[in-house]
């Protein structure tokens, strides 16, 4: 099949691939757009986990201000360079970053951020719990495990599943973003602020 200029111009569109990733995605998947896309995405995240090291130390903050005004987060979103922290894409991860503080409320960036103090109080709580209701010693110890696991999910940003799109957890959401902007992203740090609380 003949790939033309106009079906690598719309997957261009499309991934944000360069033009000649995107011939070869299409070459190889014999012109199947949905394959190529698929191609690209494995690529790009392929390429993201190599780039996880490097230092990112540039930025922008991303701010959001629920309506009403009673609500906002900002979070400090890092790449490697200006000219990415500048692009749309970025910018737009940045605002929805703050935003789903503002909606899904995390009280920790990363499971590696919750005190261990916290988790022992919760084991304990959970502890109690299970052995109240009459389960087993020998089974308490792994639901347990799967009790801390929703609590990160809960409590913990890169955990969290994005508002936008439950189907993704956020840190999934940043992995998509090094894959598209061929820059290592990380979130610094976040606040959340509401009046009264």
């Amino acid at each position: 099949m003949e790939i033309t200029t106009a079906m690598v111009k719309e997957l261009r569109k499309t991934t944000g691939a360069g033009v000649l990733d995107c011939r070869k995605a299409l070459e190889s998947s014999e012109g199947d757009f949905d394959k190529a896309v698929t191609l690209l995405r494995e690529k790009g995240l392929a390429a993201a986990a190599k780039r996880a090291t490097r230092d990112a130390n540039e930025g922008l903050i991303g701010h959001y201000i629920h309506m009403g005004a009673k609500v906002a987060a900002l979070v400090e979103v890092n790449c490697e360079t200006d000219f990415v922290a500048r692009t749309s894409e970025f910018q737009a991860l940045a605002h929805d970053l703050a935003m789903h503080v503002v909606a899904a409320r995390p009280q920790y960036l990363s499971i590696e951020d919750v005190p261990a103090a916290v988790l022992e109080q919760e084991k304990d709580i959970y502890r109690k719990q299970l052995l109240g209701e009459g389960k087993p010693e020998n089974i308490v110890e792994r639901i347990i495990v799967g009790k801390l696991n929703k609590f990160y999910e809960e409590n913990c940003l890169l955990e969290q599943k994005f508002v936008k799109n439950p189907d993704v957890k956020i840190k999934d959401l940043i992995k998509d973003h090094i894959a598209l902007l061929g820059e290592n992203i990380r979130v610094r740090r976040f606040v959340r602020m509401e009046v009264g609380a």
